[in-house]
């Protein structure tokens, strides 16, 4: 019998606190797994001085539906709400 792939948390403690303040199952395993992997990419700009494009990019990584008709200040909202 084929064993099933399981998700697996590297960084537990990470997972468990991102999930008390609320964030989503999904958000909080892959914030823990980048952390635990070491590839968790650090910007320091904040998402107001960043090009269109550049949140238009992040939207795609993290799924964001119809981001192409969203103006700077929808998607800076969306990305932080995701």
């Amino acid at each position: 019998m084929p064993r099933t792939k399981t998700p697996q948390i590297k960084k537990p403690d990470t997972y468990e606190a991102l999930r008390d303040k609320g964030e989503s199952k999904e958000k909080a395993a892959r914030i823990a797994n980048a952390q635990a992997a070491g590839t968790v990419e650090h910007r320091s700009n904040k998402l107001e001085e960043r090009s269109k494009d550049d949140l238009l990019s992040e939207a795609k990584e993290i799924g964001i539906k119809g981001r192409h008709k969203m103006t700077k200040s929808e998607l800076i909202k969306e990305i932080r709400n995701h």
